[in-house]
């Protein structure tokens, strides 16, 4: 499809959720009932390894007892003067970090050391997703983050979609539920980051047709996703096959024991891609990347089109620029160089130690 095509198919489900309609799918039934044999053979192979429940990486990132005497860029933030940044992960089993054994190999904790490491203060970090949510779910997180109206997060990083692929939700209903999430945390007065849907068509054991009607699925949900998050004033990151690539060359690295979830290595490349654009809501990235660069094919277009454009390449920012312009909305399309993220050593994750 192209990203044309792709772009009034996502104008078409964002203008759905926005006014009430449901009626748009993802997949006709007609193929759906036509795969329902593919189908069950994907899920005999997908998830049969082992995939413990994520880990908690709940804590505070960069933070370092004074009395501990260590020094040093792994010394970590004190900052008496200013409170730790609070990053909240909304969504689904990707937000959590199903698939890995260890918490600092989360994406939660690999943004909240990087993000620490950039401010140079320390990170509190707070993770509400939950495997196997769908958008619907996002309601509910939204309502367990701002039970404390004194602690409000500075940035929350929503990373949904796949499961409602997975489980035809409509993709009206989808986005109308992620749009209702971002306005409510951007009305808290939260930055918002949204990993947009995943293409679902690099998953190994998923064969043709249907790796072919889950990459199409996946790819207009997301921009759909990213037209209703950018009417809301947040900022999205496409995931894309953001790990195709490095799957066809090694897909055990990049995949976890289920063939499903991303593994440590997975989950790095994608909060490298996330991380610039955490970093560019807080206003802590350098001023002169803000302004879009001609040679890495960046600029202002219409949102649907910048949507579009987007879920065909995976790390690709969209974040709203103009009110308005010929062709509605516009927004500033992002393709931000990935920064190296900090190792734990260097943004420790500890519990603060008590003082004499």
């Amino acid at each position: 499809m192209s990203s044309m095509s792709r772009a009034r198919v996502a104008r078409r489900i964002a203008a759905g959720a926005a006014y009430g309609g449901g009626g748009i799918g993802l997949v006709g039934a007609a193929a759906v009932g036509l795969l329902v044999a593919e189908v069950q053979m994907a899920k005999r192979h997908v998830g049969n390894g082992h995939s413990p429940y994520p880990p908690s990486a709940d804590g505070l990132y960069g933070w370092e007892s004074p009395h501990s005497g260590r020094t040093g860029a792994g010394a970590g933030y004190t900052a008496l003067d200013d409170p730790p940044l609070r990053l909240v992960m909304l969504g689904d089993s990707t937000a959590a970090g199903q698939g890995v054994r260890r918490a600092r190999q989360t994406p939660g904790s690999l943004l909240a050391s990087g993000l620490a490491a950039v401010a140079e203060r320390p990170v509190d970090l707070q993770v509400v997703a939950l495997p196997g949510a769908q958008s619907d779910d996002l309601d509910r997180q939204v309502a367990l983050v701002l039970e404390n109206q004194d602690q409000v997060p500075d940035i929350c990083v929503i990373m949904i979609g796949a499961n409602d692929v997975t489980h035809r939700m409509p993709a009206t209903r989808s986005v109308r539920h992620l749009s209702a999430a971002v306005r409510r945390m951007r009305t808290a007065g939260a930055e918002v980051v949204v990993g947009t849907c995943p293409d679902l068509g690099t998953i190994e054991p998923v064969q043709q047709p249907l790796r072919w009607l889950a990459r199409r699925a996946s790819r207009q949900l997301a921009a759909a996703q990213t037209i209703g998050v950018v009417e809301q004033g947040g900022r999205t990151v496409s995931l894309g096959d953001l790990l195709g690539p490095e799957f066809e060359a090694n897909p055990r690295e990049l995949f976890g024991p289920d063939n499903y979830h991303p593994s440590a290595e997975g989950y790095a490349t994608a909060a490298m891609a996330v991380l610039p654009t955490v970093c560019a809501a807080l206003g802590l990235w350098p001023a002169e990347e803000e302004r879009p660069d001609a040679s890495r094919r960046e600029g202002f277009l219409p949102v649907a089109r910048a949507a579009a454009e987007a879920a065909s390449e995976a790390g690709t920012e969209v974040t709203a620029a103009m009110p308005t312009g010929p062709r509605g909305p516009w927004a500033l399309l992002k393709r931000r160089r990935r920064r190296r993220l900090p190792t734990p050593d260097e943004t420790p994750a500890t519990a603060p130690e008590p003082t004499a």
